[in-house]
């Protein structure tokens, strides 16, 4: 079987997370990605650890755990764009692709000629994404960006954290994910207006755009209401309860959504008067009255251990889990259902393969593929240039020789 996007390629200039993150998403799902990367330096986060992938001897090799995350189903080419020859090889690759994604800074790629306005006249259908911190355009645009800053412009980290403590960023760089994930949408539309028209486009996305896109309710409680959103911790500023509480063994998540919820809660809890308390019987009470139900709820749920809370509401329908470290994630019954963790082969490290984390995407019809493990530096270089471009063993090895592969 193939996925959905197979007969698709993607020439990718990325590096690090946002961009990544899309092309390795495009791969999934079929399309044929090439990995651009300079010669001898490659994605930086080739060098971001430990941790690294260890070799049969027990020594790290060039394959960080940050760089595993992002870029299978990809084959490295190292082209150096820098030099002529470098973008004469590029352009010749990218008149055979349908997709190219970059992640330069704004304006970059234009001193290479490999701008989106250098190459559009020759690759009309050619789909071009850019993504950088803050666009194309505004007075930070000539800025550098980076997922922390995004978090910190947008807004996500004065909601994040202890109310009394420091502002907080979400612990993996999720601004960049997320801005990975809004440049797959929109390539994916761009593809079916070239369908019905023939015509490629230039799609310009930025870490703090999508950052301040995925504000979501916080954000239109602000424009709605006027009044700025503060850190509230783990709780929900318009659903009560909805809070980390302790049980008499740790931790456990409760996350009523609605008042039959948490009329079964409180039965469950043992104190059915909190369901019939005025200042506790609606949602709307309960979020004007936060602190004083939350008070109360502490010496109710010590009485039971994690797993009692978190089966029992279950049972109930009250949404409530453990709090579950990464190690438990990954032993978690419901996540190795879903096959969330991927055992891909890999020649270079321990034992000949490589944990990866899956896709999450389920489809009935063309269903994810995972075909190449995250590659070396320059891994396809040869392949791809025979392949695409017809040359030969001598040209490719010429072009090695004088750094332009």
């Amino acid at each position: 079987m193939t996925g959905p996007l197979h007969g698709l390629r993607v020439f990718d200039l990325t590096r690090i997370l946002a961009g990544p993150t899309c092309t390795q998403l495009l791969g999934d799902l079929g399309a044929e990605v090439i990995k651009i990367e300079r010669p001898g330096q490659g994605d930086d986060t080739r060098k971001w650890g430990p941790p690294f992938a260890k070799d049969a001897d027990g020594r790290d090799t060039t394959y960080s755990a940050y760089f595993l995350s992002s870029n299978r189903n990809k084959r490295s080419v190292t082209i150096d764009i820098a030099q002529p020859e470098g973008q004469a090889l590029a352009k010749r690759l990218i008149a055979k692709c349908d997709i190219l994604v970059e992640n330069f800074k704004t304006g970059g790629l234009a001193r290479y000629g490999l701008a989106y306005d250098d190459l559009k006249a020759d690759n009309p259908g050619l789909i071009y994404c850019s993504i950088t911190g803050f666009g194309q355009t505004g007075p930070y645009a000539p800025r550098a960006g980076y997922d922390f800053l995004a978090q910190g412009l947008g807004g996500m980290m004065s909601i994040t954290g202890d109310p009394d403590g420091e502002p907080m960023k979400v612990g993996v760089g999720i601004a960049d994910v997320m801005c990975g994930m809004y440049a797959v949408a929109a390539i994916l539309a761009a593809l079916h207006h070239r369908t019905k028209t023939g015509e490629g486009q230039y799609i310009d996305l930025a870490l703090l755009d999508t950052q301040v896109a995925w504000l979501i309710n916080e954000g239109l409680n602000y424009l709605t209401s006027g009044v700025v959103p503060r850190r509230l911790g783990n709780e929900h500023p318009n659903i009560v309860p909805y809070k980390v509480l302790p049980a008499s063994d740790g931790y456990f998540i409760l996350a009523v959504g609605n008042d039959r919820q948490y009329q079964r809660f409180c039965e469950f809890a043992g104190a059915p008067e909190l369901a019939e308390d005025p200042r506790f019987k609606a949602n709307a009470d309960r979020v004007m009255n936060r602190e004083a139900l939350y008070a109360l709820l502490p010496e109710l749920t010590r009485g039971k251990t994690c797993a009692e809370w978190a089966e029992g509401l279950a049972r109930l329908g009250v949404p409530s889990s453990p709090v579950n470290d990464i190690a438990q994630v990954f032993e978690d019954p419901q996540v190795q259902a879903r096959e969330m963790k991927l055992t891909m082969p890999l020649a270079a490290v321990q034992g000949g393969q490589v944990d990866l984390i899956a896709n999450p995407i389920k489809y009935s019809k063309t269903p994810v593929t995972y075909r190449t493990p995250p590659p070396g530096m320059g891994e396809h270089t040869e392949d791809v240039l025979e392949e695409l471009l017809g040359l030969e063993p001598a040209e490719i090895a010429d072009l090695k020789g004088r750094g332009v592969v």
